[in-house]
């Protein structure tokens, strides 16, 4: 049996206010600029705002003038995948959709089913059959419908849309017309960095998967600098599990468009697989968001993953799934290779265990 998710989480935390407000969104009663404005209040309530702090052992350790680490296990589900998950809720709700629906390996499908739950629609989960993931429990624990389908990710995202599109459902799969919407949700982080450091780091470090949290943060700087916040937009350090993702594997081989994996070729493991995919559906737009900052791509090993998952909560107390230390394990790399100059540093760490 393949653990395609390791992330494992007690019931949700959920504020005594965002219940209420979350009654008043399923009161169909009120008006829809009502409902929408409550959904709004939950999502500023719960959603981002995640620590940002400096983890001076790495300081110590391995010699950076600052070294600081955005934690989005902070979120209600555990994972930056909130994030995205409450901006498609909204889209649908102010849409009038009653269904939502998406395809996904665990963390993902998590957050669209506490999103849907607090926005009172209807949440149907596709999950390739072949799969196991501890988070079945939460999807249903919100009342979503967990649906198997014989075939890949990717194969499980396209029919899950096509059968969006004909049940009249809001498809909130990764890519097409959904990559702007998520786009600016993860650019919020770029925000909330600059909010503590009032400028842009000199590097940021994000794992990547399908591409859209690396873009989202690059889109984030780039509106900063543009309206004169920042002095800089800071290069980005993207760290994935070796030869298992085509924005890595596009990227060092200097293309601008993003070259699909064959899939046959990509091995899953217990720690790798939030990163590995043959085919990434935002990956056009990271890879813009490598060449634009001049930025770097690392394949990570499963033992660097959980090297730094072990040294995160042996010396900063952070317990996080280890795929989420393929960035900062990047960052290392990177430092290990030609020493950086002293300046700020942030690696983006997107999960708890």
């Amino acid at each position: 049996m393949i653990l395609l998710d390791g992330a494992k989480t007690n019931p949700f935390p959920l504020s005594k206010e965002a219940e209420e407000l979350s009654q008043l969104i399923k009161d169909n009663n009120l008006s829809l600029v009502d409902r929408l404005e409550y959904f709004e209040d939950i999502t500023n309530i719960e959603i981002g705002d995640t620590n940002l702090n400096r983890a001076r052992s790495y300081e110590r350790k391995f010699d950076f003038r600052q070294f600081l680490i955005k934690f989005e296990g902070n979120n209600p589900t555990g994972t930056q995948k909130d994030r995205i998950a409450f901006a498609q809720v909204h889209d649908a709700i102010r849409r009038g959709f009653d269904v939502i629906s998406v395809a996904t390996c665990g963390n993902y499908g998590a957050s669209i089913a506490f999103a849907a739950y607090l926005g009172g629609l209807r949440c149907n989960i596709f999950i390739p059959e072949s799969f196991q993931t501890s988070r079945i429990k939460d999807m249903e624990q919100f009342g979503a419908k967990i649906i198997r389908y014989p075939g890949s990710y990717e194969e499980t995202v396209w029919e899950s849309s096509n059968i969006a599109r004909v049940s009249d459902w809001y498809d909130a799969n990764p890519g097409g017309a959904n990559t702007p919407l998520q786009i600016r949700a993860y650019a919020q982080i770029a925000e909330e960095i600059y909010d503590v450091l009032r400028d842009a780091p000199k590097m940021v470090a994000v794992p990547v998967s399908n591409g859209t949290l690396l873009a989202g943060i690059h889109r984030g700087f780039v509106g900063l600098y543009k309206r004169g916040k920042t002095s800089r937009i800071p290069k980005l350090i993207a760290g994935s599990s070796t030869n298992k993702n085509p924005i890595i594997h596009s990227y060092q081989k200097g293309l601008t468009t993003c070259e699909d994996l064959d899939p046959k070729k990509i091995i899953e493991t217990e720690w790798n697989e939030p990163l590995i995919n043959s085919h990434s559906f935002d990956g056009e737009e990271a890879l813009y968001a490598l060449h634009e900052s001049k930025g770097e791509a690392f394949d990570i090993s499963d033992a660097k993953m959980l090297a730094q998952a072990q040294f995160l909560s042996k010396e900063e107390g952070l317990k996080v799934l280890p795929a989420s230390t393929a960035g900062l394990a990047a960052l290392l790399d990177l430092h290990e290779k030609q020493p950086l100059e002293p300046d700020r540093y942030v690696a983006i760490i997107t999960a708890k265990r």
